[in-house]
């Protein structure tokens, strides 16, 4: 495994315009997807509550617990990866391993560089890439972090490489909503029901459509706040790693249910 691609969030969200282009109604998005966004179709899932038998996660950390709702309907490859290795004990005892101010922070992973064990073959096990008009990177959104690019200098030119997810994830938290910021989103499309979106509940608006989203937390986002603030050190490669060891406890799946929320 290479560690080129494991941090590709960092690249994104520090870029200081924070743009929102490609995401207006029926605008074409990226030529390895072939993607639109149909606003007219939009439904934003992680606006709206978990219903009884949906699936979830409960991912127990050693600073607390955080609750999402998975979507296997969009993203059933990420979520069958994530599932089957939370079920294995896969992410038991596993490191919290990079922590972004404010913004995310990244877990999974059985090293506390972020550094995978490649004569492990659940880890080396490798998807594509999932994106879904019904998925955004909101506060709270649980994504698959990249491992690998497949394909040469012209085809990641042309934006046409496959990109690969693995065993590591993030959890999104927000950058902050300047004024300047407000004002591209609203002005980025006639319809502002994404911008209106990103406004009222946060997140990275920069990673639209450039990440796969495949899960929605509902409950933690205290926890979130406490794994984007932690005291960090920094690596040589730019990996913010948590100075003490924050470690995913279990992660447990379930299903919704309104009265005792995991069953």
């Amino acid at each position: 495994m290479t560690r080129k691609f494991r941090f590709i969030l960092m690249g994104l969200v520090a870029s200081a315009a924070i743009s929102f282009a490609g995401v207006s109604c029926m605008q074409y998005i990226s030529s390895s997807t072939g993607s639109y966004i149909d606003m007219s179709t939009l439904e934003l899932v992680q606006t709206q509550e978990p219903e009884n038998g949906d699936p979830i996660a409960t991912i127990k950390t050693s600073l607390g617990d955080i609750k999402v709702v998975l979507y296997p309907e969009y993203a059933p490859n990420a979520v069958k990866n994530f599932t089957d290795l939370a079920e294995s004990g896969y992410y038991d005892n596993t490191y919290v391993f990079n922590s972004e101010p404010g913004v995310y922070f990244g877990a999974g992973s059985p090293n506390k560089n972020g550094d995978l064990n490649k004569d492990n073959e659940q880890a080396a096990l490798e998807y594509e890439q999932e994106l879904h008009q019904n998925l955004w990177p909101f506060k709270g959104a649980l994504c698959s972090l990249t491992t690998s690019e497949e394909g040469g200098f012209w085809k990641k030119f042309k934006g046409e490489s496959k990109i690969l997810n693995g065993s590591r994830f993030a959890v999104l938290n927000s950058v902050e909503f300047t004024e300047d910021l407000k004002k591209e989103l609203l002005e980025s499309d006639k319809n502002t029901t994404l911008a209106e979106a990103f406004i009222e509940y946060g997140g990275c608006p920069s990673l639209s459509q450039k990440i796969t989203v495949f899960g929605q937390t509902y409950e933690g986002f205290d926890v979130i706040d406490k794994l984007t603030s932690l005291e960090i050190t920094d690596s040589e490669d730019g990996t913010k790693i948590p100075v003490e060891d924050i470690m995913i406890e279990t992660i447990k799946i379930g299903t919704y249910s309104s009265k005792s929320d995991l069953k």
